[in-house]
């Protein structure tokens, strides 16, 4: 079962006042009605939807309704369920708000369908049931989408969803209009808005784990980066050594900067504030990590010089 089939069992079993009933039936019969021949066809895989819009359509406008099964010939082959009104067809889309009085199609509801936060939330719950999907955050992305058909009736979503600060987005698409969520903390402000509190819990345990999981990752590389920044920062040093010895150069170096060059031979992995910490506690001198690596520029600067005198005796 996917993510947002559990989604939307869940929701359907909530229990809404008789104006969240018409809230939520106005967005489900207008992005998901077919209407024709004095009949109103509503379709959906999800049996218990198809039984809570019935339920709704009986308890609010006592109509008559012939559920049909039809078994699709597609990948999942799930059973489409069809629900046909044939009686009230036009004071029940007058009262939904998708025809006015005169029977012309409303491109948008009247105020009254969303007049309080509970309607809204209803109203965004029905596009959900029929138009809407999650992705699960275990195996995807964080992405909610609900697809509108009609230009106007997007944009009124999307500002619905605003309305509840969650950054709502449209996009055209060729067959209608999409809009989404792609910020996990919104989606999950949505799930919260739909009270889909079961499905909340899921999606916070899975994207807290992601973020950990991520989080530990990004301090992984950050270490692994750090050691090979060690490693090759030691190696540099321990390559300009061996140009003295090469060179017969070591004894040229002050004291102090031969005990450097010494220990860096001893601990070739370490790092230089290690490096000073050894040095400090075996001598009983102490010295920074900025005191020692000036001792080892100085390395650098005489192995250069022998270099650069070996190149000019090549070209002499």
């Amino acid at each position: 079962m996917s993510f947002t089939t559990q989604i939307k069992n869940e929701i359907s079993q909530i229990e809404v006042s008789e104006s969240e009933k018409i809230a939520e039936l106005s967005a489900f019969v207008k992005n998901n009605a077919t209407i024709e021949d004095e009949k109103i066809i509503l379709t959906t895989e999800n049996n218990n939807i198809a039984k809570r819009i019935g339920t709704f359509l009986q308890e609010c406008f006592d109509v008559s309704i012939k559920v049909d099964t039809i078994k699709q010939v597609t990948l999942h082959k799930n059973e489409l369920y069809l629900l046909t009104v044939t009686d009230k067809i036009d004071f029940l889309l007058q009262s939904l708000s998708i025809y006015d009085e005169a029977n012309h199609k409303r491109e948008v509801p009247e105020e009254y369908i969303v007049g309080a936060n509970e309607e809204i939330r209803a109203y965004l719950r029905g596009c959900f049931l029929c138009q809407g999907s999650i992705n699960d955050p275990k195996t995807s992305r964080y992405h909610m989408e609900l697809l509108i058909s009609e230009p106007k009736e997007a944009v009124f979503v999307q500002k619905l969803l605003n309305l509840f600060d969650l950054n709502a987005k449209l996009l055209s698409r060729d067959k209608g209009y999409m809009i989404y969520l792609k910020e996990a903390e919104k989606i999950s402000d949505f799930l919260k808005l739909m009270k889909a509190y079961k499905a909340v819990m899921y999606f916070e345990d899975v994207r807290v784990y992601r973020d950990q999981k991520n989080r530990t990752n990004r301090l992984n590389n950050c270490e692994q980066a750090n050691t090979d920044k060690i490693v090759q920062t030691a190696n540099e040093q321990i390559k300009y050594i061996r140009i003295l010895q090469e060179n017969v150069g070591i004894d040229l170096l002050d004291e102090k900067t031969q005990e450097a060059l010494e220990y860096r031979l001893k601990y070739p992995e370490a790092s230089l504030q290690e490096l000073s910490e050894i040095i400090s506690l075996e001598t009983g001198n102490k010295i920074t990590k900025s005191g020692l690596n000036h001792r080892f520029r100085k390395i650098k600067e005489l192995a250069m010089k022998f270099v650069k005198n070996k190149e000019i005796s090549k070209n002499e």
